[in-house]
């Protein structure tokens, strides 16, 4: 690691210079908006803009490794709020709830979900590195996915679900947002079914021959038979 500048305090490895760039850049997004400038965090820092080069090649990179971070402690918030539950829905819905009510609002998130100025895509919720993490909450929970019929590709596919459906309402929340039991209500209402699909598919029932028409049978019961 290069140890010039950092303002007199040189940090011992390149994970401790990371941190510390992406701690400025907290600083920066909560001082100033999300619009950084990769000049701006190098002078918090008393580095030059080569320095922070040699770890984020731009801003946006900075804006994404910032935002992981931030999404990383906000997983364990979420595990430890849902702790105790074990019913996929009330999880879920739990889940996509806490997200939707402490995450609005949010400058790195929005710094993440918002259009640049040059035109640039947003970034998605539902990227691969963003389902990996929301897996790796999925299994600090106390559901017995496999119970409830997941295997991994229905856990993949729930977890982007869930992600989809707390960007949606993060980027629109309609004219009248809602919260508390009403957004339960409704993400239950809507997402509880789908939830419990792998369940009601796994069971046996579905295999099953169909049984004979009951009134067929009672017809032919009752058919005179020749003499």
């Amino acid at each position: 690691m290069r140890s010039r500048g950092w303002a007199g305090s040189t940090p011992s490895s390149d994970e401790e210079a990371i941190s510390r760039i992406l701690r400025a850049v907290d600083e920066e997004v909560a001082e100033n908006g999300a619009a950084i400038r990769l000049a701006d965090v190098a002078r918090r820092l008393g580095v030059t803009r080569q320095t922070v080069y040699r770890y984020f090649p731009n801003a946006d990179a900075l804006l994404m490794a910032s935002g992981m971070r931030a999404v990383n402690g906000f997983i364990d918030q979420v595990v430890h709020h849902v702790s105790g539950l074990e019913d996929p829905v009330a999880v879920v819905v739990e889940c996509i709830a806490f997200g939707v009510e402490n995450l609005a609002g949010d400058p790195q998130l929005e710094s993440l979900l918002t259009a640049r100025n040059d035109g640039e895509a947003v970034t998605s919720l539902s990227s691969d590195t963003a389902i990996s993490v929301c897996l790796t909450a999925f299994h600090q929970l106390e559901v017995d996915w496999e119970l409830h019929g997941f295997d991994a590709l229905a856990l993949r596919d729930l977890a982007e679900m869930t992600l989809r459906t707390v960007q949606s309402m993060l980027t629109d929340p309609g004219e009248e947002p809602r919260e508390g039991l009403a957004l339960r209500r409704f993400v239950a209402r809507w997402l509880g079914p789908a939830i419990l699909y792998p369940r009601m598919a796994s069971l046996s029932i579905y295999d099953r021959p169909a049984s004979p028409d009951r009134h067929t049978e009672a017809e032919r019961r009752t058919q005179v038979r020749p003499r």
